[in-house]
């Protein structure tokens, strides 16, 4: 991965979704202060004061850089579609870096322990909290280390309908995880050399047998960091952004989201077939 330098410029200048309705929007942010195991943690919470009533929350998770502009512009753009969303801090302090070896060094800590879940499901029970927020519909999305975090989330068995996965690490559930409530959408580079196919192929099988509800959503030519305009446009070094891809995926994650916060919406949109399509008649008998 490349430095976050200028993500926010970057983003608003070219990943913003609906900057139009970002601009008019009320949306209102606070810092949210939270504990883990005893260690104090800064959370971004985003939302639309002008919206009325409870409404459906969106955990964000940040990649390896720690809670820096990328994971808060996307929460603001959540909350100007009327969500609540809450940015993660999955390192403590509210901390960020710009140096890919201590973002590594940071998310070693982190990945591959017990910490992963642990911080994760605060963050996600930290959300449920907040003022605003129907804690009967959340769903939760990560970016690289939070794509992998998210889908952590989900195999706890913690009571989110549903979790996007964009080009985060495709690690299977553990033997134990049986009890995944969530639907998973993974949204992939297809050509990303840090989740290669034998990756993906394992992560298919591991959900299969945990009895998950899953799709994954492959980009072609997309490398990993795809949705990140700061990971430079480069992809024969593995990380990079591609706009395509970038668009796509946030489009695929809105339809997930009807599916899971807006029934008449989504029967609207992809009504059942066999519903709706009537049997070919049968010829007259003689």
């Amino acid at each position: 991965m490349r430095s976050s330098s200028g993500v926010m410029a970057a983003l608003v200048a070219v990943c913003m979704v609906g900057a139009a309705g970002v601009a008019t929007a009320a949306v209102q942010t606070k810092t949210v202060r939270y504990t883990v195991g005893g260690e104090a943690f800064e959370g971004y919470l985003a939302w639309d004061d002008a919206a009325r009533g409870a409404r459906p929350a969106v955990l964000v998770v940040h990649e390896w850089w720690g809670l820096n502009d990328y994971a808060k512009v996307r929460a603001r753009q959540l909350a100007a579609m009327g969500y609540v969303a809450f940015a993660a801090d999955m390192y403590g302090g509210g901390k960020t870096t710009s140096d890919p070896k201590e973002a590594g060094a940071w998310a070693g800590q982190v990945r591959g322990t017990p910490k992963l879940r642990e911080r994760v499901t605060a963050a996600f029970e930290a959300m449920k909290k907040q003022p605003g927020v129907d804690a009967a519909r959340t769903a939760a999305i990560g970016f690289c280390f939070g794509g992998t975090a998210v889908l952590e989330l989900a195999y706890g068995g913690a009571d989110v309908d549903g979790v996007v996965s964009f080009h985060g690490g495709l690690t299977p559930p553990g033997k134990g995880d049986r009890n995944i409530r969530a639907s998973i959408l993974a949204l992939h580079g297809a050509e990303d050399p840090h989740v290669p196919p034998d990756a993906v192929k394992a992560w298919e099988q591991g959900l299969d047998a945990a009895g998950a509800d899953w799709q994954l959503i492959a980009y072609a030519g997309a490398v990993h960091t795809f949705t990140n305009p700061a990971a430079g446009r480069d992809a024969a070094s593995g990380s990079a952004y591609q706009e395509k891809a970038a668009r796509r995926s946030w489009a695929h994650m809105q339809t997930f989201f009807t599916e899971l916060f807006q029934p008449e919406a989504w029967d609207r949109l992809s009504p059942d077939p066999a519903a709706t399509l009537a049997p070919a008649a049968k010829p007259a008998s003689r």
